[in-house]
This record gives C-alpha cells, structure tokens and sequence, in this order.
C-alpha cells in the first residue's frame, strides 16, 4: 500500500523534492535561475525590506523555513536575488531572528554575488514589529520603502520594478500592493452558517511586495504604535490614517511558503520556470 503524506502535518515531504524537481540541471539552477545579475543605480530611491523573521511553526521543521533550499539556494536567497537584480533598490535590510542574525548572512548571503548592500535587523514578537524594525536601518534619503515576504521566493524582478514605478508615477498616491483578483466564490458566515454571499469581483488577495512613500510609511507606524494598533498588513497602516494605495495585479503563483505542501508547488513552479527559460 502507497504511504500517505499528510502535508500540513508531516514534514517528510521536504525530502521528496526529487518528486518535483527531478532532471534538473541544480547546479546551473543554483547561479541563478532567470539569469539574473544585481545592478544599483546611480542615485537608487527605494529600500527594500525583507521580512524573514517568522517561526514557521505551521511549516513543521526545525528552524524554520527561512533557509529551507530550493534547486541549492535557501528560499530566502530567492527572495533576496530579485531584489538585488532592480537598481532603483539601493539597500536591502533582511529581518530575522536576532540570535539567528549571523546564521542567516552566512547561509542565506554570504555565498552569493549580491551586488546591493545588505544589512541585517532583529525581528520583533509580530510581523509590524519585525517591520518597524527592518524600518529603523532604513536611512531617510530613500525616498520609498518596499517590504517582501522572504517566503515568497517566486517574485520577479519586473514585477518588483514595476510596482515601484506604479507609485511613482501616481503622486497623489501613497503606496502600491500587489495583489490577485479573488477567484473563489467568497461566504459571510456567522456561528456556523452562511449569511451572505459578497460580489467576489470587489475582493483582492494581498500579496508582497508592498511599496510605500517612505514619509508615510514612517508616520503610519508612529501612529499604530501611539494607538497600539495591529494592522493585518503594512498597507492596513497606511489605510487607515486614510492614505490611498493602489493595487498592482499579481501572479497567483507568488507563492508564499507557509506548509509543507507549498514546498512541491514551489519545487514544481522552479521546474517551470527553468524549462521555460531552457527554451528560450
């Protein structure tokens, strides 16, 4: 009889990623999928922010799932490529455990060509908290600040770029989201039973990156904290001091890496992705 993995319980299927990533040339893979060279601008005007400081108790491995590898790099070193490959990004600050700080630069930077300089924050109890934090090695000549989940290691740097321009180019504007339409028909449920079912066409499922006017951004987390408020986001900060943040449509396939099942969908999106570019 076939043994059955439980994917949210099991953390075996992090050692089948054979099943989704067999024939692959890794080593070629490990230089760099895309092809991907880092590159900073003359005068860059945005800092990036990658939030790595979870515990990933959901993902069921020891550590976490921060240096977890793909194709011969730690997820976080995919996240941290893309970032580094758009020259507008002129500092890249990588939040993570504190006790964990030097672990990270040796694994997950350290034997990589980045170009852009990268600095290290510790991580606070909550998401805004390691935000705020990753903020606070910002220097205030960036004019913009864009925040990555360093889970989502599928992000690409146009889309990056291209979000980054999004708000630049709107000035009445105070941040930009990428996000993908809601396809899933969406229930209003209370104590157990359905109540309404909402027009799905006005729903949105936020993803990262997220870029802000750093301006903005800095007083939005002045003012949670003031409030003692916890925003489900970093747009949710800017939200609600009533700033207007635009929406970038995204790829369903900017994966976070949350449970083990993401791993394989991760593995196989990586096979995809480099047969495709094989044939080009």
């Amino acid at each position: 009889m076939t043994k059955t993995i439980d994917p949210v319980f099991s953390s075996e299927v992090l050692r089948a990623p054979e099943l989704a990533c067999d024939s692959l040339d890794i080593d070629t893979i490990a230089q760099s999928l895309h092809g991907l060279k880092g590159e900073v601008d003359k005068n860059p005007q945005t800092a990036a922010i990658i939030l790595a400081g979870g515990t990933g108790e959901r993902f069921g491995k020891e550590g976490g799932k921060q240096l977890v590898e793909i194709a011969g790099k730690p997820i976080l070193t995919w996240s941290a490529e893309a970032f580094d490959a758009v020259g507008d990004i002129g500092l890249i600050v990588i939040v993570c455990p504190e006790d964990r700080c030097s672990e990270y630069l040796k694994r997950a930077v350290d034997p990589f060509p980045f170009v852009t300089p990268i600095v290290v924050a510790p991580s606070g109890p909550s998401r805004q908290e390691s935000a705020f934090s990753g903020l606070e090695f910002v220097p205030d000549d960036y004019e913009y600040v864009i925040l990555h989940d360093g889970a989502r290691p599928l992000i690409s740097p146009d889309l990056i770029a291209h979000t980054i321009a999004t708000l630049k180019g709107n000035i009445d504007c105070d941040g930009a989201v990428v996000a993908h339409p809601a396809v899933d028909t969406l229930k209003v449920v209370e104590n157990g039973v359905i109540v309404g079912t909402p027009d799905r066409r006005v729903f949105w499922n936020a993803q990262t990156p997220q870029v802000f006017r750093a301006g903005i951004y800095r007083r939005a987390h002045a003012s949670a904290l003031s409030d003692g408020f916890m925003g489900t986001d970093d747009s949710s900060l800017i939200e609600r001091l009533g700033g207007r943040v635009l929406v970038v449509e995204g790829k369903r396939d900017n994966i976070k890496l949350t449970v083990p099942e993401d791993y394989l969908m991760l593995a196989a999106a990586v096979r995809t992705n480099y047969m495709k570019g094989a044939e080009e």
